[in-house]
């Protein structure tokens, strides 16, 4: 909880006009900022792709699929390969995973586009799909084995957090696009929410005026735990959910 006793920096006070004058000069970078994002948008739309065998095997609620399965029928999918630590409790696993992966809940708007969203674990099935039910998750949830990993994965670091978007085209498959770290901020409201308040997401690595609250990320839980466990895990343990993964 935030101690709001604390906080004792505020922004300057001004009247209308001159709040209006400043907010004015910063809506024209915030449409220039629209506009690169769009350009960015389009030139992504651009890119190559490359092909990825279809048949790589991944595991689901009924047992064996491949990835071509994985799209459901639909043209594109979105998939998140989420970080796991094997064998570890569920206050062990991955904070930066279990925050976005809580954002994402409906899908009927990805699936109006011809669009499938999945989650492709980086571990045990078994285990990862309690932890899914731990925290109450309706989206289709997969696992990749660590062979499956070396190809969906070629060239990059198998283990952490990846965005990637694939293409098909009848049976065949191709990766369009993939992003990793801050990439995967667009799967999230949160952030975006906070940068619109006076004093943004409260991090230490933020530049904000000296006295703006910076709790987080100064202690041992980082920014996305508190006491121990993922943020989001402590409303699904209030409700009377098993957190027990084995």
């Amino acid at each position: 909880m935030t101690d709001h006793t604390a906080t004792t920096a505020l922004p300057p006070v001004a009247d209308r006009t001159a709040f209006q004058a400043e907010l004015d000069r910063l809506r024209a970078r915030e449409k220039a900022h629209t506009r690169e994002g769009d350009a960015i948008a389009a030139a992504r739309r651009r890119l190559p792709m490359v092909e990825v065998d279809g048949r790589t095997g991944l595991t689901g609620p009924d047992g064996p699929l491949t990835l071509l399965e994985a799209f459901e029928g639909r043209r594109q999918l979105v998939a998140y390969y989420f970080m796991w630590h094997a064998g570890r409790p569920a206050a062990d696993q991955c904070e930066g995973c279990t925050w976005c992966a809580t954002h994402v809940a409906e899908l009927a708007y990805l699936h109006s586009r011809d669009i499938t969203y999945a989650v492709l674990c980086q571990g045990p099935y078994a285990e990862g799909a309690r932890y899914r039910d731990l925290m109450g998750w309706t989206v289709p949830w997969y696992a990749a084995p660590p062979a499956s990993l070396g190809t969906l994965l070629e060239g990059r670091h198998v283990g952490m957090m990846h965005l990637v978007c694939y293409l098909r085209d009848g049976d065949r498959v191709f990766e369009t696009y993939w992003t990793t770290d801050r990439g995967v901020e667009v799967m999230d409201n949160s952030y975006a929410l906070m940068d619109l308040t006076a004093y943004g997401r409260q991090e230490t690595q933020e530049d904000s005026p000296a006295g703006w609250p910076q709790p987080w990320g100064a202690g041992p839980d980082g920014v996305l735990r508190r006491d121990g466990r993922p943020i989001a895990q402590w409303s699904r343990l209030a409700d009377g959910r098993s957190d027990a993964l084995s």
